[in-house]
């Protein structure tokens, strides 16, 4: 089967089921109490399950958490597992996010990346593989999530309501696949006692915190000190503003995801080590700077790890105070070869002291499959054979996708390598023969799972 050939022509077909989703403005909205993620997401999965009951296969609709369109027979299920809410469209853009728009060779809407486009194309993969006549003694279930932007609580309803997923994948990442997502971890460190008035900065917590407002009494530190010290900074500006009785300070650094850290600078931490470079004597200065710090490796809490995937990596977002205390957030990624029981037990004896103290939220496991592996290589292989690109492989991430919230699967495109489509951006973007591709390489994974 000349599979790009038969995409070619069913191409208009799929612009027009995408164009159907696109026009759902699918943003979480308050639940009601039939459409816990409110009228948007589940309109939008209404839409998705027609589509694929027009196209002739079963669909479930799970009380609009999640549903799914289904094929084949068997105990065994391939999953798809891919999601039609979206994040807010924001101003600037050049068209109209929830009107599909088809121009030089690409098409634009908020969505068409992530991930209703790679829905389609699941759809089409599947009927292509299901008009070929091929047997197909697995079920191959395309999952549809409304709440993956939002915390993926439907996956969650469906891993409590629904069938277990043998294996699969979800196009909610890269091609040529992740096999290994780092472990989260989130913690958060509170002053004790501190001379610091107010510091409050950042604006997410998985984001390197890029602006930060300070205020300190005069009687704490020279300005003029201070001021020698922003200097030897690496910060992009700093300001030091002599009031009435206090000094307020304003730091400039850059920005970065917080899986990346080191391509940031941390206005927060630069302040902070300013403050002590000039000579300020304060239990929490110290507190964050030996257990924060500059770096961003974990050292300060005992939790400095790398293996032949990654190093851990240690981000602080957020600053803010209140009632007199400084809360710092800090979101950990950690290595796929550490465990959250290990990392706790590095971290423990490290959270506090007289100065200070860091209380774990929540960790998450990380997400691995080696290389080798059958899946990875089933679906690497489909890559591969269609696109002809060798020079990419697999690769392990610090972010994380839609694969931690189903067991057995990972993520497999919908982005190509050297491609940006502006997922979450203004001006989201489709390139059409990417689109194409997609689907061929679906329908070539889904092959290759069947054989297995």
């Amino acid at each position: 089967m000349n599979s790009i050939s038969s995409i070619e022509n069913l191409t208009d077909d799929m612009l027009s089921h995408l164009s159907r989703l696109v026009k759902h403005n699918s943003v979480q909205g308050p639940a009601l109490a039939d459409k816990p993620f409110g009228e948007g997401p589940a309109a939008a999965l209404g839409e998705a399950l027609c589509i694929a009951d027009e196209m002739g296969f079963s669909t479930v609709n799970m009380e609009n958490y999640c549903g799914y369109a289904e094929m084949g027979e068997g105990q065994d299920i391939i999953g798809i597992v891919a999601h039609l809410d979206v994040v807010p469209a924001g101003d600037g853009w050049d068209t109209d996010p929830f009107t599909l728009t088809r121009k030089e060779g690409r098409v634009y809407g908020r969505g068409v990346s992530d991930d209703k486009g790679a829905i389609i194309a699941a759809l089409y993969a599947m009927k292509l593989l299901r008009d070929s006549g091929q047997p197909i003694r697995k079920r191959i279930r395309l999952l549809m999530g409304c709440n993956e932007e939002s915390g993926s609580e439907c996956m969650k309803y469906y891993v409590q309501h629904g069938e277990p997923i043998t294996t699969g994948f979800t196009p909610d990442g890269y091609f040529p696949g992740i096999h290994g997502e780092k472990g989260l971890c989130s913690m958060t460190a509170y002053s004790k006692n501190t001379h610091i008035l107010s510091m409050n900065g950042g604006f997410v917590t998985n984001a390197v915190c890029s602006h930060c407002v300070t205020e300190v009494p005069l009687t704490c530190v020279d300005p003029v000190k201070l001021e020698a010290a922003f200097a030897k900074t690496p910060l992009v500006s700093s300001s030091v503003t002599v009031l009435k009785d206090r000094l307020h300070i304003e730091a400039q650094g850059t920005a970065a995801h917080a899986s990346t850290p080191d391509l940031g600078v941390n206005a927060a931490a630069y302040t902070m080590w300013a403050l002590k470079e000039a000579g300020m004597q304060d239990d929490f200065v110290d507190f964050y700077l030996s257990h924060l710090g500059t770096d961003c490796d974990g050292a300060g809490i005992g939790c400095k790890f790398a293996d032949d995937y990654g190093a851990l990596t240690f981000n602080n977002g957020i600053v803010e105070t209140k009632d007199g205390t400084i809360r710092c957030t800090i979101d950990i990624r950690f290595p796929v070869t550490l465990t959250a029981e290990k990392l706790k037990a590095m971290a423990t004896p490290h959270l506090e002291d007289a100065q200070g103290r860091i209380e774990i939220q929540h960790i998450v496991e990380p997400l691995f499959y080696p290389e080798d592996s059958p899946l990875v290589q089933d679906l690497y292989r489909a890559y591969v054979e269609v696109t002809g690109d060798t020079s990419h492989k697999p690769m392990v991430i610090g972010g994380g996708t839609y694969a931690k919230s189903i067991p057995g699967i990972i993520a497999f495109g919908c982005e190509f390598p050297d491609t940006d489509n502006h997922i979450h951006d203004v001006n989201e973007s489709l390139d059409i023969h990417e689109f194409q591709m997609q689907t061929a390489i679906y329908l070539k994974a889904l092959q290759n799972m069947l054989a297995e």
